[in-house]
């Protein structure tokens, strides 16, 4: 071949990386930063991507686990709640402590909130169906005292699941879950308690299950699946596995171009690639800049669907303008 590259067609799936949830929150902090100046702290990782983070540390966001950490100096600095949503005693000490707050939660988060809370408003027990000690489900079952929710995570959980008192019961489930892993939790459910009430609308969030079906339809026939994603992304993990069970030979979660294992790629000649909800565009740009290197890239594009939601920042934020400059840093330069 005398140093050819090898073909390699890349199944590039569309929906794939920021949803707008998750826009909205960098942006959040972005235009904090352009008011308020330096610092402003943000609780828990704004959305789990350690990219991100790092880029919005540059620019001056400070991020912190609990709110105690901020210093006497700095209370009248602006906090950031992350987009995952936070229980309601976080805003609750907010006030208490006199410290500005942005609340950055996913409307898509917020929603599910509600649809826990109106479940009670009715009489009804809430069953989360959701991962243990995930942000997202702390602060869903942290909007209602406590005993009011029980987490379930697993079909066997369902199966086991004793409701401790004797109130009707309702579900809801974290948003960014395996479209059909939830359905075999509910069905367990359902059997088992007839008269369970779903919640008035879905649960999963429209992202989600958007790049869950753009990876079903690229994964047939892939010799790897990479999706972009950090190891504590829950939708992102589960792409993972949608891919392998969609027909992916393998399927392998990385955060940059730098922890692809070349020496373990082998002969390839199909690629699947998308990104998680809180990966940015650029990582992507440069996966496929790394595969060109070393292949003769096609690239494919997998499109299921076009996304045009978009989620207004915090009234408090909508004065400053917000220019594709100020978010090259994770979107490239368009």
């Amino acid at each position: 071949m005398n140093g050819e590259k090898q073909k390699l067609t890349i199944r590039l799936c569309g929906p794939r990386g920021f949803c707008a949830g998750v826009d909205r929150a960098i942006q959040i902090v972005v235009l904090a930063l352009k008011k308020y100046g330096r610092p402003v702290y943000v609780r828990h990782e704004i959305v789990h991507n350690r990219y991100v983070v790092e880029g919005l540390q540059e620019r001056g966001a400070v991020f912190i686990e609990e709110l105690s950490e901020i210093p006497e100096e700095h209370r009248h600095c602006p906090v950031v709640f992350s987009a995952h949503g936070v229980p309601k005693s976080v805003p609750a000490d907010a006030r208490e402590r006199n410290l500005f707050y942005l609340d950055a939660t996913c409307p898509l988060v917020s929603k599910v909130h509600k649809q826990a809370m109106r479940h009670q408003r009715l009489g009804r027990h809430v069953i989360l169906i959701g991962h243990a000690g995930h942000p997202e489900v702390i602060g869903t079952m942290g909007q209602l005292q406590e005993g009011a929710v029980s987490l379930v995570e697993t079909v066997e959980d369902a199966q086991r699941f004793v409701p401790p008192t004797e109130a009707p019961l309702g579900f809801v489930t974290q948003t960014t879950l395996s479209v059909e892993d939830t359905a075999g939790i509910i069905e367990a459910l359902e059997q088992r308690f007839p008269e369970i009430q779903a919640p008035a609308a879905e649960s999963i969030c429209y992202a989600t299950t958007n790049r869950q079906d753009a990876v079903k339809s690229a994964a047939p026939g892939s010799d790897l699946f990479l999706v972009v994603g950090a190891p504590n992304s829950s939708n992102s993990r589960r792409l993972v596995e949608v891919a392998e069970r969609a027909g992916a030979k393998r399927g392998l979660l990385v955060q940059r171009a730098s922890e692809i294992p070349w020496d373990e790629i082998g002969d390839i000649s199909v690629l699947g690639l998308s990104a998680g909800a809180s990966a940015p565009e650029i990582i992507v740009d440069e996966i496929i800049e790394a595969f060109r290197g070393r292949y003769d890239v096609t690239v494919d594009l997998a499109i299921t669907a076009i996304e045009g939601e978009n989620f207004p920042v915090n009234r408090e934020l909508r004065d400053v303008p917000l220019t594709n400059a100020d978010m090259a840093f994770v979107n490239g330069t368009l």
